[in-house]
């Protein structure tokens, strides 16, 4: 694993790129096509929307660009790494170390306070002899996400919208270079939905991260550097930006 990471390179402009994705599942006999040789690339520091209705593969498409789900046809490069030749242990350290996720439902474990679980993906990374620094790190990040004062807090304790703020600070504990969030604001009434846009929208124009947000709501999808509609399979630019079709 060590060799496969130290090829990775800064230097790449298109971080990540699929080629020829297709998904098939099978119930018995009949076979239901998610999609079919999809392609696309995204550069460094973009913040792409992947924009589709209900059921039209938008959280399967997300999955296997992360790695949490395989393809059946075609490969995923991640910072030119196929993710999908990884073995699942290397797959796993993979996404600890380069991929944060922000899900619909906030998956917090509900026994830990908030800073607990943003700590959490970095003690997971064996961090535990900078156990004292991985908490300054997660008291700066709930700071940032507007949580100064409900470090202490637990889940059940906390709104959705704050719930939502310690997934986002969560995924970023472990400083990645891709942040994949599926429909972060479906949860959530349309102010809160609101405040969550804004805190991820910052992440890809002020701190260079690259953000793949996984939406059915137009309002996410606006704040993104470029649209991928699933259903038409065509890129569309929100506003005035440097952009490359697929």
């Amino acid at each position: 694993m060590s060799e496969i990471l130290a090829a990775r390179t800064t230097k790449l402009e298109t971080v990540i790129e699929a080629r020829g994705l297709s998904k098939v599942y099978w119930d018995g006999d009949r076979e239901l096509q998610i999609f079919k040789q999809l392609s696309l690339s995204v550069k460094k520091g973009e913040g792409i929307a992947i924009l589709g209705p209900s059921g039209s593969g938008k959280t399967t498409l997300l999955n296997i660009l992360a790695g949490l789900d395989k393809p059946s046809e075609g490969e995923v490069l991640l910072e030119g790494i196929a993710i999908h030749s990884l073995s699942e242990n290397e797959k796993a350290r993979f996404r600890n170390k380069h991929v944060g996720f922000v899900f619909q439902f906030y998956h917090l474990l509900p026994e830990f306070s908030a800073i607990e679980n943003v700590m959490l993906p970095a003690l997971i990374g064996h961090q535990f002899k900078a156990a004292k620094n991985v908490r300054i790190k997660a008291e700066r990040l709930l700071e940032n996400v507007g949580l100064k004062e409900r470090l202490k807090h637990f889940p059940s304790e906390l709104s959705g919208g704050e719930q939502q703020r310690v997934a986002i600070a969560r995924a970023l504990i472990n400083e990645p270079a891709f942040l994949f969030c599926d429909e972060p604001t479906g949860n959530l009434d349309a102010a809160i939905g609101a405040e969550i846009i804004g805190v991820l929208q910052g992440l890809f124009k002020r701190q260079n991260k690259t953000v793949l947000i996984v939406t059915h709501d137009e309002r996410v999808a606006a704040v993104a550097d470029r649209i991928w509609n699933l259903t038409e399979r065509e890129w569309n630019i929100p506003k005035a930006g440097d952009s490359d079709g697929t």
